[in-house]
């Protein structure tokens, strides 16, 4: 075998054992959308709520912020056991303005506006967090997007799974794609918020009493927040960055895939690369923070999640972008490798395999399960996939150049439509 042929063997291998990881997620995150469907509700007995923070970090939200508020105040739960705390952070448009009226129309309601500036704000979310946790009164505080618009019952069902089970850190709702039919990039993200999001999360759940948090519609307790310090404001993905401490604290984080919000997706591939870059960004900065971990004793229930994160964002990218440059290579003549017929038919086999777990994870979803969304996943494979692939390069590149300079990571806010 020549060093091509080890190379592109080692590459396969790598790319085919985390397909099988994926593919062991799928089933157990179906099994666990059944599990959910037949099992009761938890509730909370009526005068036994807690009180609730719900905090909205905005910048520049004034096409969107509107519909957020109206519909975190119309949440079926008693609206004297929460309060809405919305930090716009050093906004420049008409958000200020915007809040404003919906303050003086609900002047009986626990509607808090942290108006800040340059000074006082303009440094992100984990910041814009803080601030608002420093005026918050929750025994358990929520967090939410300003692009969100979370269904009526989403707040009660995060409340009652996490009052009703103590070694609950947080629990998790779920969010959609509400602008999913806008353009082919919105129906990609629809799939694969519905797949490699939610679906992986359920699986991880079932498997390993394990999930991540997502930065919108979650629930936590306030004594972690107060442990933990509060947002790591150098984490740009903040929610990935607390789910670690919260695991380290002794705690589980639970997903409820009953708790539903929907949310507005980028609609154009510049936004969306900006967007998934700053994820990328932030993941590797909560790797590198938290590989130490793996040696650690007392991190063992979150091994897995490490190995997980450090299996996607290194060792994927390396062997994908291996096995496709030498596949190129080989087309060209540059190099010989005696496998590449027997990975073209693993390619094959692994196509097969994406478009079946795929689909499959939207037979929990109604509406979701048709024939058109089967061209779409086919479609996602050798586009939307590949994109990722870039992304997670990027992202990667960006990381290692920031510290390499000693450069301040900055904010992306993702536009609106």
């Amino acid at each position: 075998m020549t060093i091509s042929d080890y190379l592109m063997l080692i590459a396969v291998l790598c790319i085919w054992s985390l397909l099988l990881v994926n593919v062991l997620l799928i089933i157990a995150g179906y099994f666990y959308y059944v599990q959910t469907e037949r099992e009761p509700m938890p509730d909370i007995p009526a005068g036994e709520e807690p009180f609730v923070t719900i905090m909205v970090p905005a910048h520049n939200e004034g096409k969107v912020i509107s519909q957020t508020v109206e519909a975190l105040l119309a949440f079926d739960y008693p609206h004297d056991r929460y309060e809405v705390i919305v930090i716009n952070d050093n906004s420049s448009d008409n958000s200020a303005e915007l809040l404003a009226g919906i303050q003086a129309r609900n002047p009986r309601r626990n509607l808090i506006i942290i108006n800040t500036d340059s000074v006082t704000g303009g440094k992100g979310k984990s910041n814009a967090l803080n601030l608002g946790f420093a005026q918050s009164k929750g025994e358990l505080i929520a967090i939410y997007d300003a692009d969100n618009t979370p269904e009526r019952k989403a707040l009660r069902y995060l409340v009652a799974e996490i009052t009703n089970d103590a070694s609950l850190g947080a629990v998790i709702g779920k969010f959609r794609t509400r602008n999913r039919d806008v353009n082919l990039l919105t129906r990609f993200i629809n799939i694969e918020t519905l797949s490699f999001q939610w679906m992986a999360q359920a699986g991880r759940w079932k498997l390993f009493k394990l999930c991540t948090i997502p930065g919108t519609n979650f629930i936590m307790r306030r004594h972690i927040v107060e442990s933990i310090g509060g947002w790591d404001v150098k984490a740009i993905a903040e929610d990935t960055e607390i789910s670690f401490r919260i695991y380290m604290m002794g705690y589980r984080i639970k997903f409820q895939p009953k708790a539903v919000t929907w949310e507005q997706e980028p609609q154009t591939v510049k936004v969306w690369f900006k967007q998934r870059t700053r994820w990328a960004k932030g993941n590797i900065y909560v790797i590198v923070k938290n590989c130490k971990l793996l040696f650690r004793p007392e991190a063992k229930r979150i091994r897995f999640d490490i190995i997980y994160l450090l299996s996607i964002y290194f060792l994927l990218v390396t062997a994908l972008v291996t096995s496709d440059v030498l596949l190129v290579l080989n087309a060209l003549g540059y190099v010989h490798t005696t496998i590449a017929s027997f990975s073209t038919f693993l390619w094959l086999l692994a196509v097969t395999l994406f478009v079946v777990g795929t689909y499959v994870t939207l037979t929990t979803e109604k509406g979701e399960m048709n024939l058109s969304n089967v061209w779409i996943i086919m479609l996602m494979y050798v586009s939307y996939c590949q994109m990722w692939m870039a992304v997670a390069a990027y992202g990667l590149y960006n990381y290692f150049k920031d510290q390499l300079f000693g450069r301040e990571v900055k904010w992306y806010k993702t536009e609106r439509y």
